[in-house]
């Protein structure tokens, strides 16, 4: 079964501004598709707004922040990588994830969307990967038997089992 990758901002953001785990992002975005790829729009906000917050904080020049941002354009936007919508139903649905792992609204967003992308995709023939680095969304990605893979802790030889 091929492995689709469902991208958490905390994960998508080293992609555009080096961080501890950039290197196997790098890795991951270098030998798979972007059609393999996956992530909630409102990633995408999240992405921007740690640019913004790096460039306030001086410790990205706007040359640089300009750079991200016409890089996430072109891999994200403007491109096979997928973007799901963010729909009324999937907070509702996110409740009751947050409320059991103590998550913040956008992690059990992200959580329960994972959560139906992997049923759907399984009943496909293929199968779900959350690439993130928020600790408390990773506990709660094993809790509810849901692969994952870190960045920042995982190995290159992890990832590459992975792809």
């Amino acid at each position: 079964m091929p492995n689709q990758f469902f991208w958490d901002a905390s994960a998508l953001v080293k992609r555009y501004a080096p961080e501890s785990g950039t290197q196997l992002v790098n890795l991951l975005f270098s030998r798979v598709k972007l059609e393999r790829m996956i992530s909630l729009s409102l990633a995408v906000s999240e992405v921007l707004s740690v640019f913004v917050r790096k460039r306030n904080d001086g410790l990205i020049t706007d040359a640089i922040f300009s750079q991200a941002l016409a890089e996430l354009r072109a891999e994200v936007l403007d491109s096979p990588f997928r973007l799901a919508p963010l729909e009324d139903r999937l907070v509702f649905a996110s409740h009751p994830l947050i409320v059991q792992h103590s998550l913040n609204a956008t992690d059990g967003l992200v959580l329960r969307a994972a959560l139906e992308l992997r049923t759907a995709l399984r009943r496909a023939g293929d199968d779900l990967v959350l690439i993130a680095s928020d600790q408390r969304l990773l506990r709660a990605a094993d809790a509810e038997g849901l692969r994952a893979f870190n960045p920042e802790t995982g190995s290159q030889s992890e990832l590459e089992l992975l792809m």
